[in-house]
């Protein structure tokens, strides 16, 4: 096809307008690999990008969307051949990079890894950068010598899409989930999901003292700010806390109390630069050990044309668990 449908954002003065149109093949930017989307998902992430909220464009004009699956239509890599099922996250597509809200992308070969076995395009952005980097935060505390046995493992932002994975993939692996949520009404689907607690968002929300009470010996952070704050200084002695989000704010106001009282951890989590070989491990992770029911429990199907709004609706917290973008 010499064009193709996309999301196209425009730089403006104002908010962003982004719009679906025809856009031309021949626009496309270099790499040596042109992948026909079949699916994507919308993560937070690119709800910023869709609504100007935070500065995540960085060229213009730009096709949003981090994430996409989809099948090789060519390459010149050794690697890649035509029909080739691939899956695609971060690398600053939809920032720097033309990205996955479109029917056709072309990208460097070293961003791609094969699916996984066991998993459809629609799982595999079921999942997306968001399930994808609960599993990197996962591996980051297994890597600490964390197990269940060690105690409780608290989850904060638990609804949205890296929380609601991480409670199911936390629960999976056999710990005690304390599901931290400022919707009350989606307790019923966190503990579908394995939560075995809910904390309220305001337990976490409000300045807390240096050290708390120890009441979990992990934790995996969507939030940021003073709900992180507040979670490291209720970790138990030797435990250790994943950090992968910033719903809440790029802040830290905490002290080095529990690092150098208690010895706990502060584990970065990052997903758009992650090394094949750990996107791999992960992926492979996920295709083995989270239980398709729970995934298909948080997961809701969209079109193209409607990711717009869901773009809106993301950042304003009104979506639940993860969003697929059918393309075709």
């Amino acid at each position: 096809m010499a064009s193709f449908k996309a999301i196209v954002i425009e730089k403006t003065e104002g908010a962003p307008s982004p719009i679906l149109r025809d856009f031309d093949e021949a626009d496309l930017m270099e790499g040596d690999v042109t992948v026909r989307v079949t699916h994507s998902t919308v993560n937070y992430k690119d709800g910023l990008a869709l609504t100007g909220k935070a500065p995540v464009v960085r060229r213009w004009p730009m096709i949003p969307g981090v994430d996409c699956a989809g099948i090789v239509e060519s390459s010149s890599s050794p690697d890649f051949r035509p029909g080739d099922h691939v899956i695609l996250n971060g690398w600053g597509t939809g920032e720097t990079h033309l990205g996955a809200y479109a029917e056709k992308t072309r990208v460097k070969s070293d961003w791609l890894i094969k699916l996984p076995t066991g998993l459809s395009a629609a799982d595999a952005m079921a999942l997306g950068t968001a399930g994808y980097t609960a599993m990197l935060c996962l591996l980051a505390l297994e890597r600490h010598d964390l197990r269940p046995e060690r105690g409780p493992a608290i989850v904060t932002g638990a609804a949205g899409g890296v929380g609601s994975v991480a409670v199911a993939l936390l629960a999976g692996a056999g710990w005690h989930v304390l599901a931290s949520t400022g919707r009350p009404e989606e307790e019923a689907y966190l503990r579908g999901l394995g939560a075995a607690e809910i904390v309220t968002r305001a337990e976490l929300a409000e300045k807390g003292r240096p050290l708390g009470k120890e009441r979990w010996a992990a934790g995996v952070d969507t939030v940021g700010s003073t709900t992180l704050a507040n979670v490291l200084s209720m970790t138990r002695y030797g435990g250790a806390v994943a950090a992968c989000g910033l719903a809440g704010g790029m802040d830290l106001p905490a002290t080095v109390a529990p690092f150098i009282l208690r010895n706990v951890a502060l584990l970065g989590v990052d997903s758009v630069m992650t090394p094949k070989a750990l996107r791999e491990q992960a992926w492979g992770r996920l295709a083995r050990d989270l239980d398709r029911g729970k995934l298909a429990a948080m997961t809701r199907t969209i079109r193209l044309d409607e990711v717009v709004q869901a773009g809106r609706d993301i950042v304003e917290g009104k979506v639940r668990g993860r969003l697929v973008v059918e393309i075709a």
